[in-house]
């Protein structure tokens, strides 16, 4: 891949590269308008870790009871993550990531 290095003049708008930036929305942009799409990323981001979480079980073909019984973690929690109301995080997360990658190792090493 070939890098290019340009330099920009923040003062001259002349000097800025040709894109896709629409600076009078830029400009027009507040703090509300800022934490509204922090707001929408945050949930859209709890949403594919719901799909993910989702996807990892039914590719192992496990219901809800039985994956939370074979990964030691409780019912209600696998319930919340894949609704999207609670996000895997730490070792949770990891644990996922690896049942996705290498689900006969990752169920056997559990037990």
């Amino acid at each position: 891949m070939k890098t290019v290095k340009i330099s920009i003049d923040l003062e001259s708008p002349a000097s800025l590269p040709e894109g896709r930036v629409d600076f009078n929305r830029l400009d027009a942009t507040d703090e509300r308008d800022i934490a509204a799409q922090q707001h929408i990323d945050e949930t859209n981001a709890m949403l594919d870790a719901a799909k993910f979480a989702r996807r990892v079980r039914t590719r192992l073909g496990l219901s809800q009871t039985e994956f939370s019984q074979r990964i030691d973690v409780s019912l209600e929690t696998i319930r919340n993550w894949e609704q999207g109301k609670r996000c895997p995080t730490g070792a949770a997360k990891a644990l996922l990531k690896i049942l996705d990658k290498a689900p006969e190792a990752a169920l056997a090493a559990l037990e």
